[in-house]
């Protein structure tokens, strides 16, 4: 059986009346501005992207020439396709409307333009992040000006999300509220070709992903599970665990989306409200996970149900395997 490319799966989804025209169209132009950072990546010092970019974001974080030319191909790629209302990136303070000579469309979009970006400079996987929410209406029915406010929605508001990972093969991974499914960049074809249908995260794992140099710093319900973990068949879980940490979210959860596991970066002593972001990072993540069959919170809240209050917000993240997840949150109640 012939396997269907992604604007196939999309136009299936619209048929359906999962989606419209203008979020399928936006789905595809991100896709595609995916493939060509895709293409810089594996350029690698070919293409000029190694090596730090001399400029910092709005985080205060050093920039790498491919975190300026991501946010780029982006922000060209969706400014002038008429579905946008206005869009924002994790490397930018503001959001940025749509401009004026350009038609407006009903959406909002976020992006990390290139996750993982520490990891270029020696060839680790990194990706792309993104989250799709409507542009509120006004009482009148009109839609409200896209400032910061209007993009401060919760996870469970998110019409769409997605990430694509530059690893061995370029993955491109989406949810439109009906299950989270996977595509395979075809570098014949430059197709994204369905290849992981309906994925589903196994709900219990023995395999962790955390960064152990923060250890000194832990909580103590996120301490007393690693301990577990660490134990293995002679402590209170009574099975071996695994520890894997590429330090690139989208290369961590595509594992988790692979074959199940618990990633985790809390909250600690150092960054107080966590480290990710909520708006480019934790909530389209979050969306995947659960839309296939997987759970995440900060430690007490479900991720999605976070009311955000400012557009770089950080958060504590932990998602994977449902029953992971759950004894972590259990743990944080009871401390």
């Amino acid at each position: 059986m012939r396997r269907p490319s992604l604007t196939q799966f999309l136009i299936e989804r619209q048929r359906a009346g999962r989606i419209n025209a203008d979020l399928r169209l936006l789905i595809e132009t991100i896709a595609r501005a995916c493939k060509a950072i895709s293409t810089r990546v594996n350029k690698g010092a070919l293409g000029g992207g190694y090596g730090s970019a001399g400029t910092e974001n709005v985080q205060g974080e050093l920039q790498k020439n491919l975190d300026v030319m991501s946010n780029e191909i982006l922000l060209q790629a969706n400014e002038w396709g008429g579905n946008l209302a206005a869009l924002v990136s994790e490397e930018m303070e503001d959001p940025r409307p749509i401009p004026t000579h350009y038609p407006r469309g009903e959406y909002l979009l976020l992006f990390d333009p290139l996750d993982g970006s520490s990891n270029i400079d020696v060839n680790i996987s990194v990706g792309t992040i993104f989250s799709v929410l409507r542009c509120p209406l006004g009482p009148g029915g009109e839609r409200v000006e896209p400032n910061d406010k209007a993009f401060l929605q919760p996870g469970r508001r998110q019409v769409a999300a997605g990430f694509a990972v530059y690893g061995p093969t370029t993955m491109f991974v989406i949810t439109v509220g009906d299950g989270a499914h996977g595509f395979t960049l075809d570098r014949e074809t430059f197709t994204f070709v369905l290849t992981h249908p309906d994925i589903r995260i196994p709900e219990d794992t023995s395999e962790f992903a955390i960064n152990t140099s923060n250890m000194r710093r832990w909580e103590p319900p996120v301490r007393r599970y690693i301990d577990e973990c660490l134990a293995g068949k002679d402590g209170p879980r009574g099975r071996d665990f695994n520890m894997r940490w590429v330090a690139s979210m989208v290369a961590d959860v595509f594992r988790v989306l692979s074959r199940g596991g618990i990633f985790m970066y809390p909250r600690d002593s150092k960054n107080k409200e966590g480290r990710l972001r909520l708006m480019y990072e934790a909530n389209p993540m979050a969306f995947i996970v659960e839309q296939a069959g997987g759970a995440a919170t900060d430690g007490r809240t479900p991720i999605l149900d976070l009311q955000p209050r400012a557009l770089h917000q950080r958060v504590a993240v932990v998602l994977g395997s449902k029953n992971e997840v759950a004894r972590v949150a259990a743990y944080h109640g009871s401390a």
